[in-house]
């Protein structure tokens, strides 16, 4: 009972992390709207395989490595940074670039990220959203490592594994199909320039917040 009190309590907080606003919803968000459902499901599957690493890598011992090399943190903090300030400016250099919208727009360039693309590229931008999110490592190094119960056997191990990677995957699934509906769709399009930007720039400052931090 000890046992799965510890896993519903895991759910429930890891739960209530990831639906805390941040880089993973713009960036579901802003692939479903201006790519599709379709597209914005597989960016978040790529934040599930993120959630998959940073879960093995807190069973291995990650808040411990923090605790030992904070300098090891602090670079994973700039590193993060650096990834966000790159996909903020990639968000303000095609703000102004249309979109495929029920096939009656076309797009020029890649749009920038989010913007319609492949399979791999989506899963991609969310796996590397989400190892460069510092919030998440912060969550893995620290609270999920107190969250666990104690000597956690390996059958225990894989469903807490499982438990975060259902809940990352589900509820960005969810996000997507929201904000894949064409009406969305159609009104982003009409007003792609100053949503691009207001998100790009949110993403601007959170990244700038992380090397300030950082130093």
């Amino acid at each position: 009972m000890e046992t799965l009190a510890a896993l519903a309590t895991l759910w429930f907080v890891h739960l209530l992390a990831v639906i805390s606003p941040g880089p993973s919803l713009l960036v579901v968000v802003r692939s479903a709207i201006a790519g599709s459902r379709g597209q914005g499901t597989r960016v978040a599957c790529g934040l599930g395989l993120g959630t998959l690493v940073w879960s093995l890598a807190a069973l291995f011992g990650l808040g411990v490595l923090f605790a030992l090399a904070p300098w090891l943190y602090t670079g994973m903090k700039i590193a993060g940074a650096a990834f966000l300030l790159y996909i903020a400016v990639m968000m303000w250099r095609h703000a102004r670039e249309p979109i495929a919208i029920d096939g009656t727009l076309a797009t020029d360039g890649d749009g920038g990220p989010g913007a319609a693309q492949g399979p791999r590229a989506a899963v991609r931008l969310g796996l590397l959203t989400q190892l460069a999110n510092p919030k998440v490592a912060v969550f893995f190094g620290s609270i999920f490592v107190t969250l666990l119960p104690a000597d956690p056997s390996p059958w225990v191990q894989a469903a807490v594994i499982a438990i975060v990677c259902t809940n990352e995957v589900g509820w960005y699934t969810g996000v997507a199909y929201a904000f894949g509906v064409p009406r969305l769709r159609r009104g982003y399009a009409r007003a792609k320039a100053w949503i691009d930007r207001t998100c790009g720039g949110f993403l601007a400052l959170l990244g700038l917040r992380l090397v300030v931090d950082g130093r």
